[in-house]
Formats: structure tokens, C-alpha cells, sequence
């Protein structure tokens, strides 16, 4: 339920219409983000959860995977019924 999606698996999601979503903090998306990803940190995802379309895709990720697993836990619980958990940034850059 909770299994990290590979590369080509969140950049096939993205290119059909996913939201991308870096739940790292401002300062860490500040240095350097994916292209077309939105910031909600995984702090305040809670209460900013509603500037998600609750019915389309959601691909999220953080440095290592940790913060992306809770994020996805708690937008699940919200409701959310598509939501992928990428883990770590880097793994963007190994498709």
C-alpha cells in the first residue's frame, strides 16, 4: 500500500496529468525542485491538503523517502483515492 513507484512510473504519471508534490521544507525546495512540482511541506499537508484536486493523481517526494511515506499516509487518509509515493528526489534522475 505504501511501496515507492519507480522513475518512469511517476514520470509516465506526470506527463498524463499527476500532481507533483515536493513535501520538503520551503528552504530545501528553494535549492533545487523538479520541474512543474508544487511545495506543500509534509508539515502543513494537513491543512494545505486542499490545494490538491482531491481526484487526480498525486505523485509526491522528498530527499530520502521518509517525509513523501507520511504525506502519502495522511492524503490517503484525507481521502485522496491516487496517491504514489516517488521516495527521494534522486530517484528522478536515474530514468
Amino acid at each position: 500500500m505504501f511501496e515507492q513507484i519507480d522513475c518512469p512510473e511517476a514520470q509516465r504519471l506526470v506527463e498524463a496529468g499527476a500532481q507533483l508534490v515536493d513535501v520538503r521544507g520551503p528552504d530545501e525546495f528553494a535549492r533545487g525542485a523538479l520541474p512543474g512540482a508544487q511545495n506543500i511541506p509534509v508539515q502543513v499537508m494537513a491543512q494545505q491538503a486542499g490545494q490538491l484536486e482531491e481526484h487526480k493523481p498525486v505523485v509526491l517526494y522528498c530527499a530520502s523517502g521518509a517525509r513523501s511515506t507520511q504525506a502519502q499516509m495522511l492524503l490517503q487518509q484525507l481521502g485522496f483515492p491516487e496517491v504514489y509515493n516517488l521516495g527521494s528526489i534522486q530517484k528522478y534522475y536515474t530514468c
